[in-house]
């Protein structure tokens, strides 16, 4: 046992010094330490400092949920099930996307045909412009 208590102090001592030496830059892979002590494997999340009991079962880890780990793990499925019920709920309010009507499109047709005629007005007159700064022929 006092093998088992010095291995976690061990532990939470390296992850304090590993935590100090990249802030905020934890990715997923290294979130979690394992120690292997008597009774089986801590592991600790660097990210909260939860530890859990895990045992290794025939090569694979097998990790059983504390009470508290598990009472935040059913809270926040419980708070993500609401926010899907909620947006779910809206979606469904939502009318669905039809095809735009004959009349939508002769609209938008109309709007982009005024667009494109001005546009090329637009262009008509910078031509103009050049055509007239550029210097005539001798007509004599």
């Amino acid at each position: 046992m006092k093998t088992s208590a010095l291995a976690i102090a061990m532990l939470l001592v390296s992850t304090g010094t590993h935590a100090q030496q990249q802030p905020h830059q934890q990715t997923q892979a290294n979130r979690f330490q394992l120690e292997r002590t008597e009774n089986g494997i801590v592991r600790l999340d660097t990210e909260t400092g939860a530890m859990t009991l895990c045992r290794d079962e025939n090569g694979t880890l097998a990790c059983r949920m504390q009470p508290d780990e598990r009472a935040a793990y059913e809270q926040e499925l419980d708070r993500l099930a609401k926010r899907v019920t909620a947006l779910e709920e809206r979606l469904s309010q939502t009318p669905p996307k039809a095809l735009p009507s004959d009349q939508d499109i002769e609209q938008s047709l109309s709007i982009m045909e005024k667009f494109m005629r001005r546009f090329m007005a637009i262009v008509g007159e910078f031509v103009d412009e050049r055509r007239a700064n550029e210097p005539q022929p001798d007509r004599t």
